[in-house]
């Protein structure tokens, strides 16, 4: 499920976690989030996938010294994740002021000496969208550029560059605004665009988490299995349903996980994923899109309606129009389940 807010989203979770019908004390289920947690619900901690919690399988940099650019508590978020060694850019600022020269207010009044003392930066924590995209851009393009050691003034730009792991990919997102916000990955696109034009290669990803990420689908079946396990459900899961309100990023990414299981079925190769860790075969043989008209998709203009819109999602994932299309359209998250309940007999 995506993150839904409101009294139909609290109606649905109790509908889920708290269905009388089954002993085992609810369904084995799971929000996925953009990466904030607002508000009271009746859901377990493990019940909640943030967009960087995959991160949790890229354990071959957990020891790395990794650059992190977000906000909120980004060195308790980047820990918890497994990530042992960061630096925030706010540290990186400290320690180059130099490097940061935007804003007038902020530049350093004097000469700084160089400094020698700095251990190397090993690769690019992108939790999501900071608060100052100026210095959070210039701070990752100088640690890029330079390998990692931005107080060198190295000129020729390393290729391939130290790996970046970002998540949410989000190019806009609905608030209390009337038109949706710049997510996070509207800064992704700027920083590629920039990348791209100061070196004329592509920025490259050793691993994209998030909607409509198929690494997060499998991360999440995974949460579920182990849900499932702990109430005693003896048979495998079969079918997901994946509820939520952006076409872009949640029915694009249930479809593209269901086009995933339909291609592992018939045995087809298919890339990568990313992550290290080796995952239970999956047991999952189909997954269903449900979209909600409470956030992007409602907040479209009505006479759009079958116009060619553009395409939001990531550059790295390639635009299929099937892919857009809902098995599913209702008013609410409510709603939606009460659907999932009728379809599997359970109304």
């Amino acid at each position: 499920m995506a993150a839904l807010s409101g009294l139909a989203a609290l109606r649905a979770g109790r509908r889920l976690w708290k269905l009388p019908a089954r002993p085992s004390a609810g369904l084995p289920g799971c929000w996925l989030r953009r990466g904030y947690i607002v508000g009271r619900a009746e859901v377990d901690p493990d019940q909640v996938i943030l967009s960087h919690s995959p991160m949790k399988l890229f354990s071959q940099y957990h020891n790395k010294r990794m650059l992190v650019s977000g906000q909120g508590p980004l060195v308790e978020n980047a820990r918890a994740l497994g990530f042992q060694n960061v630096v925030t850019t706010d540290e990186l600022r400290t320690a180059f002021p130099e490097l940061d020269m935007v804003d007038l207010e902020r530049r350093p009044k004097t000469t700084q000496r160089p400094r020698n003392d700095f251990p190397a930066i090993e690769g690019v924590l992108l939790l999501g969208e900071p608060v100052r995209w100026e210095t959070n851009l210039q701070l990752i393009m100088d640690v890029l550029l330079s390998n990692g050691n931005p107080g060198t003034g190295q000129v020729t730009a390393p290729y391939p560059h130290l790996p970046v792991l970002a998540s949410n990919m989000d190019l806009l997102w609905m608030a209390e605004a009337k038109m949706p916000r710049f997510g996070h990955g509207s800064f992704l696109l700027c920083l590629e665009a920039i990348y791209r034009k100061v070196t004329g290669k592509e920025l490259k990803y050793e691993g994209l988490m998030g909607k409509p990420s198929i690494l997060t689908y499998q991360y999440a079946e995974d949460v579920m299995r182990r849900q499932a396990e702990r109430r005693g459900w003896s048979a495998p899961v079969r079918k997901l349903y994946a509820i939520g309100d952006n076409p872009v990023s949640d029915v694009y990414g249930a479809n593209l996980f269901n086009q995933h299981l339909q291609m592992a079925k018939r045995g087809e190769e298919e890339r990568g994923t990313g992550g290290q860790q080796k995952r239970q075969p999956s047991t999952i043989q189909s997954c269903v899109s449900i979209l909600v008209c409470t956030g992007i998709h409602g907040s479209q203009d009505p006479g759009s309606e079958g116009a060619q819109l553009p395409f939001h999602g990531h550059r790295d994932f390639s635009f299929s129009p099937e892919l857009l299309e809902a098995s599913h359209i209702v008013h609410d998250v409510d709603e939606a389940v009460q659907l999932v309940f009728r379809q599997e007999g359970w109304a």
